[in-house]
């Protein structure tokens, strides 16, 4: 079985996984809210620190975690401090197939096999020690309820969930509109939590892209006057991934003669 206590990313997907569809809530910010945590989690363990808007590497040294010391890894390799909002925009191809396989392997889900219209194969995960889930469940709820500041773990999730938008998951209706506003206050609790957490919410809005464009003209002018003609990118190739690779939408995937597409499923609704 697993151990006592998950990750930040591994507590956030179990609090994100529907028990009655098998489903994950908010999919595609969901995979921003999984990048996002791994650097607190990161940050906990003392390997990062935050240096403004950016992440800094302060001890490179691995975690014992495999997922959490690949990004380790890959934020080392920068040389410098990374834009929070550019680290969590990046590709995650992978990243919470990474964790529900992980999860899966430590007891906390197991996959069900179905099929999609009586065709299409798919994998649904329904958790397995939902002890741990309510256990992680009553730590927001306490800290909404009494509004007193909780630990920086907790503070941490709290801010991230509301970030992905699962609030409404949490928190449905009316009656949960004063319980999602709590949960939106509990950022300020956890600076790292609360960088990552604006981070993600940027990165929803279109700022990261939008910062990039702002310096395309400026680029542009500098390749003008230095004479030379700007490079012309070749287009990209339309993505497909053979059997081997993984996309998932939602926790679900489908697989047909030999080649794996993702199988859009909507967000729940709130």
């Amino acid at each position: 079985m697993g151990r006592s206590r998950r990750t930040i990313p591994e507590e956030l997907l179990l609090l994100a996984l529907d028990p009655t569809t098998g489903t994950t809530a908010q999919p595609q910010s969901l995979d921003l809210g999984l990048a996002g945590a791994q650097l607190v989690e990161l940050a906990l363990a003392g390997r990062i620190a935050p240096d403004g808007d950016r992440i800094a590497v302060v001890l490179p040294r691995p975690t014992g975690d495999p997922t959490l010391d690949s990004a380790l890894e890959l934020l080392r390799r920068r040389g410098s401090p990374v834009r929070a909002v550019h680290w969590i925009g990046g590709p995650r191809l992978g990243l919470r197939q990474t964790y529900l396989t992980h999860l899966e392997r430590c007891g906390m889900v197991h996959a069900v096999e179905n099929q999609m219209c009586g065709v299409l194969p798919t994998t649904r995960y329904q958790a397995t020690e939902t002890a741990v889930s309510r256990q992680i469940r009553a730590r927001l709820d306490t800290a909404i309820r009494t509004g007193s500041p909780p630990d920086a773990r907790t503070a941490a999730l709290a801010a991230l969930a509301h970030a992905v938008g699962l609030g409404k998951h949490l928190y449905p209706g009316n009656e949960g509109r004063s319980s999602r506003s709590r949960l939106r206050d509990l950022i300020r609790h956890d600076p790292m939590g609360g960088l990552v957490a604006h981070a993600v919410m940027d990165v929803q809005n279109g700022v990261a892209g939008q910062a990039a464009a702002a310096r395309r003209p400026q680029q542009g002018g500098a390749r003008k006057a230095s004479g030379r003609a700007p490079a012309t990118a070749a287009s990209p190739a339309p993505a497909m991934s053979v059997v081997g690779q993984s996309q998932q939408h939602g926790g679900e995937q489908t697989t047909r003669r030999g080649v794996t597409r993702t199988a859009v499923r909507p967000s729940l609704s709130h």
